[in-house]
């Protein structure tokens, strides 16, 4: 199933409809977008058909200087069965050649109000969001002190429990149970909650709370970039845990990779507490700060002043 249709686009901008209306379900696949210059040119031999096509004022001004015959065979040859839309900006008026040729092939021709380049950026910008790849992932994530936290573990390990306690300190809730994920860039993932459970908690013995009817809601926002993974297990008396902060972990969700903590969960620890303060380590690391490279350091510094002494 499609993600994005050529009727999605026009709601969503407010497009004006001039021809081709039996096409505007059809699929917009790329994110990128073309104005094709060369092709009205003459030169379609790199032609990319399955594109959204944008007319501005430079492409419909060289149209007007065309004759009568050629002006109607390089307008047909835009319209292709893979052509998603053809918009014209800055409500300008659309060729009647372009509306015949729309109408034989079933190509939308919309127009818009916008200048090219910013409806271009605006475009973009939306189609980005919706072609982004996407995942789901077993977890809650919580935006604390700005730093989007997933925090991640097996079923009935206390994420949620651990989530509310956060809520209750004052940081915002995203998505429990189930974090729907999209990368938006190379290096950029954000995650929003499916909008069944949007807002939700469950909670074993409680059930499912409202977060935001019960805190009101600046405890709750629709979606945060994802920054830092902490991953909660029950203490391993057999496993070695990280005491100095040095071995940085990371996680790959898609095609990016996260900075990734491993929490043991043990009674008598405040995990509420402790993702907190590692948020706030991760922001003090991100701006240069970083504790346990300076204890390193000092460390070094005094082992090697003990050397000298006893030399």
């Amino acid at each position: 199933m499609a993600k994005v249709r050529t009727k999605d686009v026009m709601e969503k901008f407010k497009l004006d409809l001039i021809s081709g209306e039996e096409g505007i379900n059809r699929p917009i696949t790329m994110t990128d977008i073309s104005r094709p210059g060369l092709e009205l040119a003459g030169f379609f031999d790199y032609y990319p058909a399955e594109r959204v096509q944008l007319l501005g004022k430079t492409e419909l001004t060289f149209i007007q200087k065309l004759d009568v015959d050629t002006k109607a065979e390089r307008l047909e040859r835009l319209c292709t069965d893979i052509t998603p839309a053809i918009i014209v900006t800055r409500d300008m008026e659309v060729p009647p050649e372009l509306i015949e040729a729309s109408e034989r092939e079933a190509v939308p021709v919309l127009r818009s109000k916008f200048k090219t380049t910013r409806f271009s950026s605006r475009l973009t910008n939306f189609l980005e969001a919706k072609l982004a790849p996407t995942t789901a992932v077993h977890g809650v994530l919580i935006d604390i002190y700005g730093v989007g936290v997933l925090i991640t573990g097996k079923s009935g390990v206390g994420k949620s429990e651990t989530a509310l306690e956060l809520v209750k300190r004052g940081h915002r809730l995203v998505a429990d149970d189930c974090v729907e994920i999209r990368q938006e860039d190379d290096d950029t993932l954000v995650g929003n909650s499916p909008e069944l459970i949007e807002h939700l908690l469950e909670i074993r013995g409680l059930g499912i709370i409202n977060v935001m009817t019960l805190f009101g809601a600046g405890a709750v926002r629709s979606f945060k970039k994802i920054s830092l993974v902490i991953h909660l297990e029950l203490w391993d008396q057999s496993k070695q845990y990280d005491r100095l902060g040095l071995d940085e972990e990371t996680m790959r969700i898609i095609d990016t990779s996260v900075t990734k903590l491993t929490v043991p969960v043990r009674p008598g620890r405040n995990l509420a507490v402790i993702i907190e303060v590692a948020a706030m380590n991760f922001r003090l690391k991100r701006m240069g700060v970083n504790a346990a490279e300076q204890f390193a350091s000092r460390l070094s510094d005094v082992i090697e002043d003990g050397d000298h002494e006893d030399r």
